[in-house]
């Protein structure tokens, strides 16, 4: 039997986890966040159930779940950004042009 991990195991996923929340994973990864979450209970029951040999393996997939939901939201932020300024430079180029004409 592998010995027990320390409870402390946990908190860097939880804080992983509360991370991924706090910048929108669970808009904008939500498969991820499931992910991350489950495994996290999972090693919560496995650290119950004295089967510690699983235990550091499912918390290190919940914080690695987590942190790709991060990064998903982070890009989708990007993209949002990106595409609404997009969006705002052609109505400019649409108003320039009426103003203007299109020497513009």
């Amino acid at each position: 039997m592998a010995p027990r991990p320390d409870p402390g195991v946990f908190d860097v996923a939880e804080s992983a986890i509360q991370a991924a929340e706090d910048v929108g994973g669970d808009e904008f990864a939500p498969v991820e966040m499931r992910f991350a979450r489950e495994k996290l209970a999972s090693a919560n029951l496995a650290m119950e159930k004295q089967k510690y040999e699983v235990v550091v393996y499912l918390v290190e997939e919940a914080e690695i779940n987590a942190e790709l939901a991060i990064e998903k939201s982070r890009t989708a932020k990007s993209r949002r950004q990106v595409n609404e300024q997009r969006k705002s430079n052609e109505e400019l180029d649409v108003s320039l042009r009426a103003t203007f004409g299109d020497e513009f």
